[in-house]
């Protein structure tokens, strides 16, 4: 599962860019065909011919093979340098990798067929002046599609800055949700043994573990809280294979497999708990100088009470009676009912489950 999983993501990537870079491409030559970038020149009388089409083809083509491996780049990047490297310098990194990337595959289809005055000979390749303009325009456009991937993504979460860009949510919407309060366990006793900057890099450490896994189960990060992370997830997606509960686990065997590095770095293994409950409330976006993306209602405070009750149950997962009917319990997890539990803030009783390996 672990495979497919992360050919998935790898593919997903690359076919987002092969997207955007085929289009990126096929702009061009329309913008070049009809020699708009030349003082509105309309060379080909404003109409397009079979030689036209058949080039437009290959344009789009070479976008699509460009954006793969531009895509590869940045699967690559997220998945080995995200830790080591800060984000101007992985924006640095891959605007100079795409740069070669064109240059040799320039170089490679260096045809008439793509550029008019790209002269290919056994030595070398003519750098002239519509050459530089078409690096000109792949690195601009590499900024571009770098920034709002990977800028964007980062900064609102995946698929967020587009629902914003678009105005989906200026209006209040209601949507059925699930949401996880994930808490590191003995947070203050840890802070003391370790002190502030140990702890904070202690922190860096799980939250990093934790993105490992998180496209793996579809999960969205609505925030960090200190020392706790709120996820959530579209309410068909969070059942769909357990992915609201499977990921809590995952995350443990991904701390467990990492354990001689805690222990030889901290002196201290991490231990997490969750509530997660799910079910309908209302999304906005809100804020000016700082837009985000808002949950308002009371699944988010139910799921945040659950969480709480981990500590007196000593259970590391606790989940809402609501949410354990829609979900399938695999044979190698033990469901336990606690009985009724009156949270914090609420009038009425909430049945919930515990969840072991």
């Amino acid at each position: 599962m672990i495979i497919t999983v992360k050919t998935s993501t790898f593919l997903g990537t690359d076919f987002t860019s092969a997207i955007i870079w085929t289009f990126c491409l096929g702009f061009f030559y329309v913008f070049d065909y009809f020699g708009l970038y030349w003082n509105f020149d309309f060379r080909h009388n404003g109409s397009l011919n079979f030689s036209g089409i058949k080039h437009l083809l290959f344009h789009i083509l070479l976008g699509f093979v460009l954006g793969f491996l531009y895509g590869t780049v940045e699967f690559l990047s997220d998945k080995y340098l995200t830790k080591s490297l800060s984000l101007g310098k992985q924006l640095i990194l891959k605007i100079v990798v795409d740069l070669v990337i064109t240059v040799g595959i320039l170089k490679l289809v260096a045809l008439d067929s793509f550029i008019n005055k790209f002269h290919y000979s056994t030595s070398s390749v003519t750098f002239d002046e519509r050459f530089e303009i078409i690096l000109l325009f792949m690195v601009f456009c590499s900024c571009l599609v770098i920034f709002l991937i990977k800028v964007a993504n980062e900064r609102f979460g995946k698929g967020v800055f587009a629902k914003i860009l678009l105005g989906q949510y200026k209006t209040p919407k209601e949507e059925d949700r699930i949401f996880m309060f994930l808490d590191l366990k003995d947070s203050t006793t840890i802070a003391e043994i370790l002190g502030h900057l140990k702890y904070s890099l202690f922190i860096q450490d799980c939250f990093y573990d934790l993105n490992t896994v998180v496209s793996k189960f579809e999960a969205e990060i609505y925030q960090y809280v200190g020392d706790e992370v709120v996820l959530t997830w579209p309410y068909a997606k969070g059942i769909t294979n357990n992915n609201c509960v499977a990921l809590f686990f995952e995350f443990q065997q991904c701390q467990l497999s990492r354990g001689n590095y805690y222990q030889r770095n901290y002196g201290i293994y991490p231990r997490f708990k969750a509530g997660v409950h799910g079910g309908a409330l209302m999304i906005a976006q809100v804020g000016f100088v700082k837009k985000q993306l808002a949950f308002h209602g009371d699944v988010i405070n139910t799921s945040a009470r659950i969480q709480k009750q981990c500590n007196n149950y000593n259970v590391p997962l606790l989940v809402s009676e609501k949410l354990i009917k829609d979900l399938k319990i695999p044979e190698h997890l033990k469901s336990t009912c606690l009985g009724d539990v009156l949270l914090k803030g609420k009038e009425k009783q909430v049945k919930v489950y515990s969840l072991l390996l």
